[in-house]
């Protein structure tokens, strides 16, 4: 791999260590400074000419701050005629404006998309979108990751019996599926309907059976947790015994803490896409490694090999139960 190289912004420097420690590798080296006028300055402190290069970089808090690093940095790497530029970003911030569903409103998630290609990225490398058509705002390839067999993975491990997945809402409800199909579990879904634009929602219904049953509960990311939280109660109130939560981003914003702390739900699982720190902590949140499917998806791309492929690799699911 020595023309493979592997670069990180400040926003999530852990992971992108342990992405270079599952290849083998040192991480980049590079400069990123922030000036006193909060211009961002960066620069590489090594050769990229015609290098195959990775920036590792989600787009989380603070998120103008870091996206607009992403943008700089990828510019850096074209212009010091890097081969080929990968923006890897585990989670992709402003993910959820993916359509015009007021008059008047933007979509930001096609807008960064455009600015990331315009930045310089010759491809991106994302992990559980929002929405699937977000890989359609590109005009470069874009690789779509699940963190769902970690989840699961850790899931089936816990050996709890009597499962029912529930999509906490009919827009995830198809990944939903997909989670039920792993754990071998029949999917309920949790009917609600957001008030605004504030973080609210209002939990009207639950699909599905879910009384007497362990309840596991998916969602791309959990933000201010107003509506895990109205989930948990809900399916509760319906009969459910326990109630688990996975998802894939551990936003965390606002509240959030506060209401899991409070909560009833035994666990929540996540993936560490985002760094989830310390005063966010809780016995109950389980943060499970990313690190491996990044690295192993970043040398399939590198190599030429498949990536929708490795989940079907007994090896590679084996390394990682």
């Amino acid at each position: 791999m020595e023309e493979l190289k592997v670069f990180a912004g400040r926003a999530h420097p852990v992971l992108a260590r342990s992405v270079c420690d599952y290849l083998g590798m040192p991480l980049g080296k590079c400069e990123v400074s922030q000036f006193s006028n909060e211009n961002i300055f960066v620069r590489i402190l090594e050769n990229v000419r015609a290098r195959d290069v990775f920036v590792i970089q989600p787009i989380c808090s603070p998120v103008n701050t870091n996206l607009v690093e992403l943008f700089i940095m990828l510019d850096a790497f074209w212009r010091a005629s890097a081969g080929r530029v990968t923006a890897v970003i585990p989670y992709y911030g402003y993910g959820r404006t993916d359509k015009k569903d007021q008059p008047r409103v933007p979509i930001t998630a096609r807008l960064v998309a455009d600015l990331i290609t315009t930045a310089g990225a010759s491809r991106a490398l994302m992990v559980d979108l929002h929405a699937g058509q977000i890989q359609g705002f590109f005009s470069i390839p874009v690789d779509e990751l699940s963190a769902q067999t970690l989840l699961a993975n850790y899931i089936r491990k816990k050996q709890l019996d009597n499962m029912v997945v529930v999509a906490t809402d009919i827009g995830i409800s198809k990944k939903s599926r997909d989670m039920a199909a792993r754990l071998k579990a029949p999917l309920a879904i949790v009917e609600k309907r957001r008030m605004g634009n504030n973080d609210q929602t209002e939990t009207l219904n639950i699909i599905g059976d879910v009384s007497g049953k362990t309840a596991i509960t998916f969602d791309d990311e959990i933000d201010t947790a107003g509506s895990l939280v109205n989930a948990v109660e809900a399916l509760l109130r319906e009969g459910a015994k326990d109630v688990y939560a996975c998802a894939s981003h551990p936003v965390l914003s606002g509240p959030a803490i506060k209401r899991l702390a409070a909560s009833p739900v035994k666990e929540i699982i996540v993936a560490d896409t985002i760094p989830v720190s310390p005063e966010k902590e809780l016995d109950k949140l389980i943060v499970l490694p990313i690190a491996p499917l990044l690295g192993e998806a970043i040398h399939r791309i590198h190599t030429g090999l498949s990536v929708g492929a490795m989940y079907d690799d007994q090896n590679y699911e084996n390394n990682n139960e």
